[in-house]
């Protein structure tokens, strides 16, 4: 065993790694007055990236380089035809920031949580001329939503408005989901996770992995096979897990555990 979007994280890798043209319509997003060249209030890095900040952020954290991040963004090529889209799509995407063109990579970790920029990434920094891939400088909105894999606040304990089971777990739905159908003990799961203990090291994560996890609900911790009953799919709940439907203080990680869990689908 051992959060997130499943969808968004491989419609993305268009642009981190595969190159393909999401067919979106572009009319839903405004394509940028400036999409051509940056203006002469841009800010140029040694790489050769031009950058503006838009909107800025809530506050001073940054991404590391070997970060998983969740953003938002949209993608033109310098005539302003757009060929990529989360807005457009309505999910944000998840995925690390080593599988991601360098020069949006790079740029992401310039930004803050909540921040909105808007990047020119010179041919150099993104697909190099590739055949078949958008081609010449391209132009990226880039909206740094969160880092999923960070420990969340209330890490220590459920906040007072978190939900408790009789058994002893506690949980709080972070995003609704858009299922109907909760999965049963003996169904099969793939869920995106990050599991933190107590004092906020985060122990486990399947975005740091890249790819779901899929296994049968009675073959995980007590705490996940009752919690995971719970959900719907696209639902993402948090969890305080306590160490009796844990590891029960036979291994680590011990005490009472946080998971971030997110139910992409029942098998």
């Amino acid at each position: 065993m051992h959060v997130m979007r499943i969808l968004r994280f491989f419609t993305f890798l268009f642009a981190a790694a595969v190159g393909i043209a999401a067919q979106t319509p572009a009319s839903k997003v405004q394509v940028p007055s400036d999409v051509a060249a940056p203006p002469a209030d841009a800010v140029k890095t040694k790489s050769g990236l031009a950058t503006k900040v838009l909107n800025p952020g809530s506050g001073k954290i940054h991404s590391a380089k070997d970060e998983v991040v969740t953003i938002d963004y949209s993608g033109w090529t310098t005539d302003g035809k757009m060929f990529d889209s989360s807005v457009v799509r309505g999910q944000p995407a998840t995925l690390p920031l080593k599988r991601m063109l360098p020069g949006l990579a790079e740029g992401v970790q310039l930004m803050e949580v909540g921040e909105t920029r808007r990047l020119w990434i010179p041919e150099s920094l993104a697909y190099k001329g590739q055949q078949g891939k958008p081609q010449g400088m391209l132009v990226f909105d880039v909206t740094l939503v969160e880092l999923p894999m960070r420990a969340p606040a209330d890490v220590k304990a459920p906040p007072a408005d978190a939900t408790h089971t009789k058994s002893g777990i506690a949980y709080q739905v972070l995003e609704p989901g858009t299922g109907t159908r909760h999965p049963k003990k003996v169904d099969t799961v793939s869920v995106h996770y990050t599991g933190w203990t107590t004092d906020g090291r985060m122990f486990d994560s399947s975005l740091a992995r890249g790819a779901p996890s899929t296994f049968q609900l009675d073959h995980v911790i007590p705490g996940w096979t009752e919690g995971v009953q719970l959900m719907v799919e696209g639902e993402k709940t948090r969890f305080w897990i306590p160490e009796h439907l844990a590891y029960q203080g036979n291994q680590p990680p011990f005490g009472m555990l946080v998971f971030d869990i997110e139910l992409i689908k029942i098998q």
